[in-house]
């Protein structure tokens, strides 16, 4: 990598939002333009369960197998065109995933330097009974350390997302760990990137102005020396790069104008985004402050066990229909004497009257047990709710057979003084090198003032879903849900502003009344975001809601009606 002040932007591309995504994707990267750098995030709070249960079968694994696959072919490609690899698909084995790169490389004849950092796991640290996995979320300054080495290749374990790239950068540009706002720019690109096609049209409120989004391609950013970048993609991809769909990628899964991290906090409130000309959008004007003084810690365990039944309501009565099922299984729960520790129920209204399909004329009845007791969830259950076939309401069915149950993960972040974790930066020759912490913050900065516009003013209006004018983005953070909301016009912004209020948002949005609801405003962006404490339970793994990571809960708010100025209409 190039050293301090070099003025040759640093394009950095990522090839995977998570432990799954398109299989093709670092092949259409690496031979769909220039690239210095090629990323695959595959790590979310689901998947380090997933990795968990996987070393529990076998020591050796605990990595995601899929990028040795898609290494098979895109290995010989990197080399050919001096691509550097930097991916966190080391998940919970780093250094075996590191040695399995370097027997493949072997195998299909392309010599590569691999390095991997570690010191992540901190399971065995006092977190409590049941903890699977227990994975600090690492900065960048392995990954710069490794590539300063001579990597070609950099695996990690559980690193911030956007380290894969502020890494990168700060090796490229020669940074220093308190080059605050340069390394804020690089966190605010690699947020926009890690998440794959979400940057380039994939899951898009506005999707139908952008053409073909069927095939989205994936999303680059060329990084500058004073940290500002351009989000684009390579030519001849579908999908867009707009400043819309950057906003939206912004606001995913983010809380406050403060975006803390391992590197640096970065200041969302002072993004600015410019279009730069098709498929271009460039992010400038980023403000960092001190990281904080500790790292997040993401821990899992098994929670216990989980049975699903939905019955199926047809036609007439669905009310009374749910009624009566639901009270014959409650009791014969009670007469076997293994009610589970929580039954919860819920009723889907996705019938119609007089419908011309069966399928559009039924509801679904929805039945959620769960136990630490695998006996409790199981048989007690299928058993009672199967025996109801020819005993119930008319028309009975339900969409599946009862089984078993299954058993069910829990996530829960916690935190770790960052000069108590040792991060350790392996190079290709073996060498170890510590990783110092970034210097972190002294102590609780004071809240960040957002001014807002002017209000509209009174005038006629209609209305209509919020969705014709606002975008939204939705998801999770442990068991809690944040929603951003964002306008595309400084008009839609001062109704925007001063309309969907904490109130707002609660009437609008029902299964939020009894919790914790905090909005941040970014008037940079036009946007609000919206964090709702406990929607999701004890997290995604948990299942507590049908829709567990909140991906379609802005779109529902984007659906509710509410009194729109005729003017943004």
């Amino acid at each position: 990598m190039t050293a301090r002040g070099s003025a040759a932007p640093l394009r950095i591309g990522n090839a995977s939002g998570f432990y799954g995504d398109r299989f093709e994707a670092v092949r259409e990267m690496l031979t769909g333009g220039p690239l210095d750098v090629l990323t695959g995030d595959y790590l979310a709070e689901l998947t380090m369960l997933i990795l968990g249960r996987d070393r529990l079968k076998d020591p050796r694994l605990g990595y995601a197998k899929t990028f040795l696959r898609q290494l098979e072919e895109g290995l010989g490609l990197a080399v050919e065109h001096g691509v550097k690899i930097v991916t966190n698909a080391g998940g919970l084995h780093p250094a075996g995933l590191a040695d399995a790169v370097r027997e493949l490389s072997a195998r299909v004849g392309v010599p590569v330097r691999v390095a991997h950092v570690e010191g992540d796991d901190l399971v065995g640290r006092g977190w409590g009974e049941g903890v699977l996995t227990a994975n600090a979320y690492l900065g960048g300054a392995g990954i710069a350390a490794c590539l300063r080495g001579g990597a070609d290749v950099v695996v990690t374990g559980r690193v911030a997302d956007a380290a894969l790239v502020s890494g990168p950068a700060a090796a490229h540009f020669g940074w220093a760990a308190d080059d605050h706002d340069r390394l804020a720019g690089a966190v605010v690109a690699g947020h926009v990137l890690e998440c794959g096609t979400q940057a380039t049209g994939g899951n898009y409120a506005f999707f139908g102005e952008l053409g073909d989004v069927r095939r989205p391609g994936f999303p680059l950013a060329e990084i500058h020396s004073d940290g500002s970048a351009v989000i684009t993609k390579h030519p001849g991809t579908g999908g867009a790069v707009t400043t819309g769909t950057v906003t939206a990628q912004l606001l995913y899964e983010t809380a406050g104008a403060r975006y803390p991290g391992p590197d640096v906090t970065a200041r969302l409130d002072t993004v600015r985004l410019t279009e730069d000309g098709p498929d271009r959008v460039r992010i400038e004007g980023v403000r960092g402050e001190a990281p904080p003084a500790t790292l997040k810690v993401g821990l899992t365990r098994m929670g216990g066990w989980r049975n699903e039944v939905v019955f199926v309501l047809t036609g007439l009565d669905i009310e009374a229909k749910a009624r009566l099922v639901r009270g014959q299984l409650e009791e014969a729960l009670e007469r076997a004497g293994r009610r589970p520790r929580e039954v919860s129920w819920s009723l889907a209204r996705t019938d119609h009257g007089d419908a011309g399909v069966q399928e559009e004329a039924s509801a679904l009845l929805r039945l959620v047990v769960r136990d630490p007791d695998a006996e409790a969830v199981g048989r007690a259950v299928s058993g009672a709710a199967i025996e109801l076939a020819l005993a119930s309401y008319p028309g009975f069915h339900v969409t599946a057979p009862p089984g078993k149950g299954a058993p069910y993960g829990v996530f829960e972040a916690a935190y770790a003084a960052a000069e108590d974790v040792r991060q350790v930066a392996v190079l290709p020759d073996g060498e170890r090198v510590r990783i110092p912490p970034a210097p972190g913050a002294a102590g609780e900065p004071a809240a960040v003032p957002a001014e807002l516009p002017e209000p509209l003013p009174a005038g006629p209006t209609r209305r209509a879903p919020l969705g014709l004018v606002a975008g939204a983005r939705s998801g999770d953070k442990g068991g809690s849900a944040n929603v951003g909301v964002w306008v595309r016009t400084d008009r839609a912004w001062r109704w925007l502003a001063h309309e969907l209020t904490v109130s707002r948002f609660r009437q609008l949005m029902p299964e939020t009344e009894k919790l914790t609801v905090c909005r941040e405003d970014l008037p940079n962006l036009r946007a609000l975001n919206f964090t709702v404490d406990g929607l999701l339970g004890e997290g995604v793994a948990s299942q507590a809601r049908f829709d567990p990571q909140a991906k379609a809960l802005g779109e529902w708010l984007r659906s509710r009606h509410v009194e729109i100025p005729e003017v943004l209409l």
